[in-house]
């Protein structure tokens, strides 16, 4: 049954279009953390200090490299996934990058104004994501099969490597481009002028009612343990399906918090990241400290010494392949429990109002705990106390499995050591 399980979870993994998404969505996260490093410089949670920055006219340049940086998102997602996707197809990752960069814009509605025409930073961020999905995955499928159909212009030997793959790239390219010019004339002309609101409303909320509720993320944290405890990074399957729900709700988070209103979203990336998943997938922080602290074995004593660095850091193989996790059916209730326990209880005092919500601010997912909470919600120290809260809770899950399996480990140690000394007495 687990090898059933493992084959099909690494299919689904190792699937091309999910490691495109996965890829491509990748390539935005420079942009977005650089964007938060100014998020964070336009807000530092000091009085007047917003006041200060709007005196000396830094206020508005902070607000404009977040726009073009964090505010860039979809844009460049259109890019990486079709480059991710021609790569693994063994063509012109660039052209079909930069073709579906083209494809995107064509898409995408102008705002016309008395100025001139343009388009909105509401489409080329996280708002525009499924767009820049969908036309990445198609564009690359359009521009594969007319490479492979050999639809290309053929270039006379000695021509520079750089100009044959230009002119080789212009039929296929010239295809996928009239293919979303008609798309965009044939949604005119039936009154569908957003292929944006299209997408969100068919496919955006039923993802959304998975990503953004309680009840769905404890799902996708249930599913994420099980993954790994069969040996199959859990992230790298999941991620690529439900994270564009969770970047487009740490967006929106953060322009309401740039605009000084009311935050529409608990369940963001830096919810999942930073307060549900604190040491890792199965939230294993509280393991390791537990290894660290609460042993009297030997191997779990050494084990705990040389998974608190990483753990502390959120990186967790060490316990996971080490101890270990995968497939060790002493630790799986913890592993599943653990992160669950995280998810509902910061939830929960996060819609009460206890503990503040996460502004948008991506923070890095190596960033330790306290810190992590403290930064994601914009300076709030009820950020880090929730995360003081939640790590304790993990260890008291942990506890008394990490104190059975010690227990057992620590007898048959001490019978080894016996038999050794007997045998040479």
């Amino acid at each position: 049954m687990l090898e059933r399980i493992e084959m099909i979870a690494g299919q689904i993994g190792n699937q091309r279009h999910l490691r495109a998404l996965r890829d491509g969505i990748l390539l935005t996260m420079p942009l977005i953390i650089i964007g938060s490093v100014f998020l964070i410089l336009g807000n530092l949670p000091i009085g007047g200090y917003t006041d200060w920055l709007e005196s000396i006219g830094l206020n508005s340049i902070f607000n404009k490299i977040v726009n073009g940086s964090f505010g860039l998102m979809a844009l460049v997602a259109a890019f990486g996934i079709a480059h991710s996707l021609a790569e693994d197809y063994e063509v012109d990752g660039v052209a079909a990058g930069v073709i579906s960069l083209s494809s995107f814009i064509i898409v995408t509605p102008d705002l016309i104004a008395e100025a001139g025409s343009g388009i909105a930073y509401t489409f080329v961020g996280s708002s525009g994501l499924f767009v820049a999905i969908l036309v990445g995955l198609i564009s690359t499928e359009i521009f594969r099969f007319f490479v492979e159909k050999n639809f290309t212009i053929k270039m006379p030997k000695g021509v520079p490597v750089a100009v044959e793959k230009s002119f080789a790239a212009l039929l296929p390219g010239f295809m996928v481009i009239l293919s979303w010019g008609l798309i965009y004339l044939l949604l005119t002309l039936t009154g569908v002028e957003n292929i944006h609101a299209l997408l969100t409303n068919t496919l955006g909320k039923p993802l959304g009612a998975l990503g953004s509720s309680l009840w769905g993320t404890l799902v996708i944290v249930a599913l994420n343990s099980i993954f790994w405890f069969v040996g199959i990074h859990g992230g790298n399957t999941i991620n690529p399906v439900i994270q564009p729900i969770w970047l487009q709700n740490t967006d929106a988070n953060r322009i309401a918090f740039q605009a000084g209103e009311q935050l529409p979203n608990i369940i963001t990336n830096e919810f999942m990241m930073n307060f549900v998943w604190m040491g890792g997938g199965g939230a294993t922080i509280g393991l390791v400290i537990c290894l660290w602290l609460f042993t009297k074995a030997k191997s779990n004593k050494a084990m705990g010494r040389i998974t608190m660095g990483p753990g502390l850091f959120n990186i967790n193989e060490p316990a996971l392949f080490g101890l270990p996790i995968v497939l060790n059916f002493k630790l799986l209730i913890p592993f599943v429990l653990a992160p669950m326990a995280t998810a509902i209880i910061t939830y929960v005092a996060m819609a009460t109002g206890l503990v503040a919500k996460p502004v948008g601010i991506v923070v890095p997912w190596t960033m330790p705990p306290i810190i992590s909470g403290y930064l994601a919600t914009g300076g709030k120290i009820s950020g880090a106390v929730i995360q003081v809260i939640t790590l304790l809770v993990t260890v008291l899950i942990y506890y008394p499995f990490v104190k059975s399996t010690d227990r057992a480990q620590h007898r048959v140690e001490e019978e080894e050591a016996a038999a050794t000394k007997e045998a040479s007495s």
